[in-house]
């Protein structure tokens, strides 16, 4: 425990013999009891020490020209600091009743008359000097007390922050494991359907109605992989912040009527009661983006609701926002849920009966498409079997009229356009291959960047499909060597790349080449591409 400091006495007295009597009495016993002595010849002086210390005690003269004892002893008790010091009056004159009811009302507590008896002083003296120690040490002791009381606050927040931070991390590892385990699951259902197919194409004795529906099972699960991948790429791009809104004014009821046009050409909502009601409201947004938003939505509300329920979607315009509303009679939202449908990895019932799956990510995505468009989603539910809704805003602008598209580019050679694929996995480069020359193209191939180099100065394609990921030198070098020779400088490139990033975007347009597709590509898409960079010939 820190060394206390030592209780002071303060002496007041005009007269400099009675002070130094006074003084001297005092210090005889000061080391004993542990106290300093200090003098003042005036009150004005008494109250300049009172200034500068405490005191345990203050002797104080009562007779004292210009400012007496009792002012004295007012002025001291004025002041907050000093309000409590108790102040024994010193007086050579008998006190009368009145004299002492005058002394105790500015905060005397004693009185001693001289010549003082030594032994009385003593004993009055002691009184206040321990109390004072005592007073002192239990100051101290409150301010380590009120310190240690903050350490433990304190200790005690950080351990609440650390024992929620544990318990957050802790639901995240477990919703991971929980999404991983639905991801095998996701995964293996398709590339088993696939495999499958595979297998029965090349069994003896198969039907050809057989290879014909094995071909579209291949078809459609490939597809629902292709779905899963970008689900997934486009959740990691939102929430890093690397999706780049192509933005444009739209009718958001003709978008959200095309999704439902879909949904009921495919036959996806052919079990349940789909109801539109879409009144025109134009935004400023990315087409290919709100159509996930709106797809996901909707699937949430198939994936949710048993066959035979009503999904309604609405859409309408409220002050300055345009609002979509998918609302349906499915299995609703638990109140602990609510709060968290957003989340990633999210999911409500997750048994294995389970028709339609799902990875729990649909709706942060949607969350984060709509925060990139500066709107909001919403969800609400009455609980379990009360269905739920959900609720987008956009903001609205005013009704845009669209541009008209230009028109299409015509002409090219008479003969079938030819084309270099660069590609170094032998499966990919062989279908590839196969499934261009099935549309007429004429087709080379080369495994790596330095034989499609070569290649490319043999052949001299009209079109160059590149893979990025390529041995030797990779396709954005294979794009700049093309380039800078003015014998294939005129080669239009097509990237095929799995990095679909903006950034890849951008090193690939840096690279030289004319179009970028991310793998999986649809034939059909392939083609469009190929096409807008090399019209096919017109037939005579």
């Amino acid at each position: 425990m820190p060394k206390i400091e030592k209780p002071k006495i303060l002496v007041v007295n005009d007269d400099a013999n009675s002070l130094f009597a006074l003084t001297s009495l005092l210090t005889q016993w000061a080391e004993q009891e542990s106290y300093e002595v200090l003098a003042a010849r005036s009150g004005q002086e008494a109250l300049r020490q009172v200034l500068m210390h405490d005191f345990a005690v203050i002797l104080l003269d009562v007779n004292m020209p210009g400012m007496d004892g009792f002012e004295t002893a007012e002025a001291i008790h004025q002041r907050a600091r000093s309000a409590d010091i108790p102040i024994i009056f010193i007086t050579a004159f008998l006190a009368d009743e009145l004299d002492r009811l005058k002394a105790y009302q500015r905060g005397a507590v004693d009185f001693l008359f001289t010549p003082v008896i030594p032994q009385i002083l003593y004993a009055k003296i002691s009184v206040f000097v321990a109390l004072a120690m005592k007073n002192e040490e239990l100051k101290k002791q409150a301010r380590q007390l009120s310190l240690r009381t903050t350490e433990l606050t304190a200790a005690n927040q950080k351990l609440t922050r650390e024992i929620e931070e544990r318990q957050s991390a802790e639901r995240q590892n477990h919703a991971k494991d929980e999404f991983l385990a639905m991801l095998g699951h996701e995964l293996r259902n398709p590339l088993s359907a696939i495999s499958s197919a595979a297998s029965l194409i090349g069994l003896p004795g198969v039907s050809a109605e057989g290879v014909t529906r094995a071909k579209k099972i291949i078809q459609r699960q490939s597809q629902h992989l292709g779905r899963i991948v970008d689900d997934l790429l486009d959740l990691s791009r939102a929430m890093s912040g690397k999706i780049l809104l192509n933005r444009a004014p739209l009718d958001l009821a003709a978008l959200v009527a095309a999704s439902l046009e879909t949904y009921r050409a495919t036959g996806r909502s052919a079990d349940y009661q789909l109801v539109q009601d879409l009144d025109q409201g134009w935004i400023d947004g990315d087409a290919t983006r709100l159509e996930q938003i709106t797809s996901n939505l909707i699937d949430n509300a198939l994936k949710y609701t048993p066959p035979g329920g009503r999904i309604e979607v609405r859409t309408w315009t409220e002050n300055d926002d345009v609002v979509l509303s998918v609302r349906d009679t499915g299995v609703g939202i638990a109140a602990d849920l609510l709060p968290h449908v957003f989340d990633v990895f999210v999911q409500g019932s997750s048994t294995l009966d389970r028709s339609q799956g799902g990875l729990g990510i649909g709706l942060s995505l949607v969350r984060r498409l709509a925060d990139l468009h500066g709107g909001a989603v919403t969800a609400e539910s009455k609980g379990p079997g009360g269905g739920s809704t959900f609720t987008l805003r956009l903001p609205r602008i005013e009704h845009q009229v669209a541009p008209a598209p230009l028109p299409a580019e015509t002409g090219g050679e008479q003969g079938m356009p030819s084309v270099l694929l660069i590609e170094d996995n032998d499966d990919g480069r062989e279908m590839m291959t196969m499934m261009l020359s099935c549309y007429g193209y004429d087709v080379r191939s080369a495994a790596d960047g330095h034989e499609g180099v070569a290649a490319a100065l043999r052949s001299r394609p009209d079109v160059a499909l590149v893979d990025i990921g390529l041995p030797g030198i990779d396709g954005y070098e294979v794009a700049r060597r093309l380039r800078a020779d003015p014998a294939t400088a005129g080669i239009r490139l097509i990237a095929l790349t799995g990095y679909g990033l903006a950034d890849d975007l951008r090193r690939v347009m840096e690279a030289g080449f004319d179009r970028h597709l991310v793998k999986p590509v649809d034939i059909d898409q392939l083609m469009e591409v190929i096409g807008a960079c090399v019209p096919m010939p017109v037939k005579q």
